[in-house]
Protein backbone atom coordinates (compact mmCIF):
# COMPACT_ATOMS: atom_id res chain seq x y z
CA UNK A 1 0.00 0.00 0.00
CA UNK A 2 1.42 3.36 -0.98
CA UNK A 3 0.66 6.70 0.64
CA UNK A 4 -1.37 9.31 -1.27
CA UNK A 5 0.42 12.13 -3.08
CA UNK A 6 1.59 15.01 -0.96
CA UNK A 7 -0.55 18.11 -0.89
CA UNK A 8 0.59 21.46 -2.31
CA UNK A 9 1.94 23.71 0.40
CA UNK A 10 0.54 26.93 -1.07
CA UNK A 11 -1.68 28.06 -3.92
CA UNK A 12 -2.95 24.67 -5.01
CA UNK A 13 -5.43 24.76 -7.91
CA UNK A 14 -9.05 23.99 -6.99
CA UNK A 15 -9.13 20.87 -9.16
CA UNK A 16 -6.07 19.53 -7.36
CA UNK A 17 -7.61 20.06 -3.92
CA UNK A 18 -10.70 18.07 -4.94
CA UNK A 19 -8.64 15.28 -6.50
CA UNK A 20 -6.34 15.12 -3.47
CA UNK A 21 -9.33 14.80 -1.12
CA UNK A 22 -10.80 11.95 -3.20
CA UNK A 23 -7.49 10.10 -3.23
CA UNK A 24 -7.01 10.63 0.50
CA UNK A 25 -10.45 9.19 1.29
CA UNK A 26 -9.90 6.20 -1.01
CA UNK A 27 -6.53 5.51 0.62
CA UNK A 28 -7.93 5.74 4.15
CA UNK A 29 -10.80 3.39 3.23
CA UNK A 30 -8.31 0.74 2.10
CA UNK A 31 -5.99 1.35 5.04
CA UNK A 32 -8.66 0.94 7.72
CA UNK A 33 -9.38 -2.61 6.54
CA UNK A 34 -5.75 -3.54 7.04
CA UNK A 35 -5.62 -1.81 10.44
CA UNK A 36 -8.74 -3.64 11.65
CA UNK A 37 -7.37 -6.97 10.45
CA UNK A 38 -4.15 -6.44 12.39
CA UNK A 39 -6.11 -5.36 15.48
CA UNK A 40 -8.26 -8.52 15.36
CA UNK A 41 -5.15 -10.67 15.20
CA UNK A 42 -3.58 -8.84 18.14
CA UNK A 43 -6.58 -9.70 20.32
CA UNK A 44 -5.12 -13.19 20.51
CA UNK A 45 -2.63 -13.49 23.33
CA UNK A 46 -0.15 -15.37 21.13
CA UNK A 47 0.35 -12.25 19.00
CA UNK A 48 -0.16 -9.54 21.60
CA UNK A 49 3.34 -10.11 22.99
CA UNK A 50 5.09 -12.17 20.40
CA UNK A 51 8.41 -12.86 22.08
CA UNK A 52 9.20 -16.07 20.24
CA UNK A 53 11.56 -16.66 17.40
CA UNK A 54 10.94 -14.87 14.13
CA UNK A 55 11.04 -18.03 12.06
CA UNK A 56 7.88 -19.22 13.87
CA UNK A 57 5.96 -15.96 13.40
CA UNK A 58 4.47 -16.95 10.03
CA UNK A 59 3.08 -20.20 11.45
CA UNK A 60 1.66 -18.39 14.49
CA UNK A 61 -0.06 -15.74 12.35
CA UNK A 62 -1.59 -18.39 10.08
CA UNK A 63 -2.84 -20.40 13.06
CA UNK A 64 -4.36 -17.35 14.75
CA UNK A 65 -5.93 -16.17 11.49
CA UNK A 66 -7.51 -19.61 11.05
CA UNK A 67 -8.84 -19.59 14.60
CA UNK A 68 -10.20 -16.07 14.17
CA UNK A 69 -11.90 -17.02 10.91
CA UNK A 70 -13.44 -20.09 12.56
CA UNK A 71 -14.60 -18.03 15.55
CA UNK A 72 -16.21 -15.38 13.34
CA UNK A 73 -17.96 -18.02 11.23
CA UNK A 74 -19.32 -19.73 14.35
CA UNK A 75 -20.52 -16.41 15.78
CA UNK A 76 -22.21 -15.50 12.49
CA UNK A 77 -23.88 -18.91 12.26
CA UNK A 78 -25.13 -18.61 15.84
CA UNK A 79 -26.57 -15.13 15.28
CA UNK A 80 -28.37 -16.26 12.12
CA UNK A 81 -30.06 -19.11 14.01
CA UNK A 82 -31.37 -16.91 16.81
Amino acid sequence: MTPPHRKFKKNAPAWYEERHEQQRKAHSSRRIRVEHGIAHLKNWRALARQLGRREHMRDIVQAVAGLLSHQQAATLGHSLRT
